[in-house]
């Protein structure tokens, strides 16, 4: 961390300069992008009454390609969750390219999630990793000093706008000068615990997730890591050898203040998010060129993002929802689903929205029914989740 003295706000762009992403998809960004061209999902029938209290599609990571690839790639004899496996072998392949040091004290970990370590409430894990692995402080602390790291690490959970909220602060931490690079890393697993209290909700969908699909009946529970590395030091940001170069240009957060399980019936408030973002970003609606929309599938919350796109006069710029691909990732999604957009901006393609076919949202907003080929230059990713959160963010390409 920077002393005292050398805080100073910078209006220089905080770069993308590592990603990388592990869902049922597969562990790499290639083996992601393939399957987003030709439209296929990781989502499948599962039928595991230790995992999961009823049959559902859920989206898994493959656990013995998992013990495998971090075997290969990381093993050092330290004793690892299977979170912690995902979020290591991301951060790592992140930062294969990167060019940052992360036992640097100039670099920042922030940790987004919901219920982190939550498989260790069982018995045999707990005993085996001890209880206080189970706190969210605690793992960002053993992910961090991984990488030999000095700076304490922040996490955020804030529901399912936490990997988008982590972007936008690890920014507003290099812009401010207090760190030079950030670590950004979102990690989720589904567990029995997570299983049953969205299924008590009733909010998990009997086929897999269809977002703004007129036929669309609940999400789909999917679980993954993905890390996004940010530096202010344009030549990093240039080693990853993609083109173009992406920065976060800007963000912002709201609150519905609606009832805790259901979202706002207006959409003003995650307009407001949005129009913040493009403030800050010094851009308006007419210069987005592809929206990245949460889309959970699930009947109100596609409702009010589709008024809130209306509202911010993004009724026409193409619309996509990644969930029906690997389904909804949690307090990672942000982040997971943020790499997913680089992906479209570094590759100039935007991915279809996997289950949809009609639209079934009041306002007719523009979603994505097939891939295409399209130069990107300004993109939003936008987040709502359980307590009225909302979350944006806009990522700009600089020549």
């Amino acid at each position: 961390m920077l002393s005292q003295s050398e805080y100073q706000r910078n209006d220089q762009p905080v770069f993308v300069t590592g990603h990388q992403m592990i869902t049922s998809l597969g562990f790499t960004i290639d083996e992601h992008i393939d399957s987003l061209r030709q439209s296929e999902t990781g989502i499948r029938w599962v039928e595991d009454p230790e995992l999961l209290p009823e049959p559902c599609y859920v989206s898994l990571v493959d656990q013995e390609k998992l013990t495998d690839r971090f075997a290969q790639r990381i093993d050092s004899g330290v004793s690892y969750t299977r979170l912690e496996k995902m979020a290591l072998l991301s951060i790592h392949d992140a930062l294969t390219a990167s060019g940052i040091d992360l036992a640097s004290s100039s670099t920042i970990f922030l940790f987004a999630t919901t219920k982190g370590n939550i498989d260790l409430l069982g018995a045999d894990q707990k005993e085996h990793f001890g209880e206080k692995r189970a706190y969210l402080w605690e793992t960002a602390r053993v992910i961090k000093d991984h990488f030999s790291n000095p700076n304490r690490a922040i996490t955020v959970s804030n529901a399912c706008v936490s990997g988008v909220l982590a972007i936008n602060t690890a920014a507003e931490l290099l812009r401010m000068g207090y760190y030079r690079h950030a670590v950004v890393l979102g990690a989720d697993i589904i567990s029995s615990f997570t299983a049953l209290g969205f299924q008590s909700f009733k909010a998990i969908g009997t086929t897999p997730c269809r977002p703004f699909d007129s036929q669309r009946d609940g999400l789909t529970l999917g679980e993954g890591a993905g890390t996004m590395i940010l530096t202010t030091d344009e030549h990093l940001a240039g080693t990853n050898g993609r083109e173009p170069l992406v920065s976060v240009a800007g963000g912002g957060s709201s609150n519905d203040a609606n009832p805790i399980s259901g979202p706002s019936r207006t959409g003003e408030e995650l307009n407001f998010a949005i129009k913040k973002a493009l403030d800050e970003a010094g851009l308006t609606a007419n210069d987005i060129d592809h929206l990245s929309a949460h889309g959970t599938a699930t009947e109100y919350n596609d409702e009010m993002e589709s008024k809130a796109f209306t509202l911010a006069g993004l009724q026409e710029v193409p619309t996509n929802s990644l969930k029906g691909y690997f389904g909804h990732t949690l307090g990672a999604a942000g982040i997971i689903e943020s790499v997913g957009l680089l992906a479209s901006m570094y590759n100039r393609e935007i991915y279809a929205t996997k289950g949809y076919q009609n639209l079934g949202v009041p306002k007719n907003i523009n979603i994505v029914d097939r891939y295409r080929q399209q130069s990107l230059r300004n993109c939003l990713k936008s987040g709502s989740g359980f307590g009225g959160s909302n979350a944006t963010v806009v990522f700009k390409a600089h020549d």
